[in-house]
């Protein structure tokens, strides 16, 4: 017997999941390797996961649809980036692997009225 199953998908986490795929392809473009994407563990998630050389990314990727609540990048709080190094220690750990450097990043994306979108990228920001 067949049956069928609808899966309801918010708008919201449509959007993420389309920013992440972003921010995943301009990652790529600026020389790095994806590694991981959605990693989770108990203390949270870890959106993308790169190499840029020897250096170990993790990158907290926020989408917006407009600027009502501010741009992407100033949702970051020093509180969250100080939860990315725990799990950039956690990631390293549960993955056994040595890189010279841990970086933490903030992608930026931004949905423009037209459609299209923006990427904003902030580097070694925690």
């Amino acid at each position: 017997m067949l049956t069928e199953e609808v899966v309801r998908v918010h708008v919201k986490d449509q959007l993420g999941r389309q920013g992440e795929d972003i921010a995943a392809e301009y990652l790529q473009s600026q020389g790095m390797v994806v590694i991981d994407r959605n990693w989770r563990c108990q203390e949270g998630e870890i959106d993308i996961v790169a190499r840029d050389g020897r250096t170990l990314v993790v990158c907290e990727v926020k989408t917006r649809s407009g600027l009502g609540r501010g741009g992407p990048l100033e949702s970051v709080s020093r509180q969250k980036r100080s939860r990315l190094r725990r799990l950039a220690i956690r990631w390293v750990a549960a993955n056994a692997v040595l890189y010279d450097e841990i970086r933490i990043d903030v992608i930026g994306v931004l949905r423009t009225p037209q459609g299209s979108f923006t990427v904003q990228h902030a580097p070694a920001v925690g």
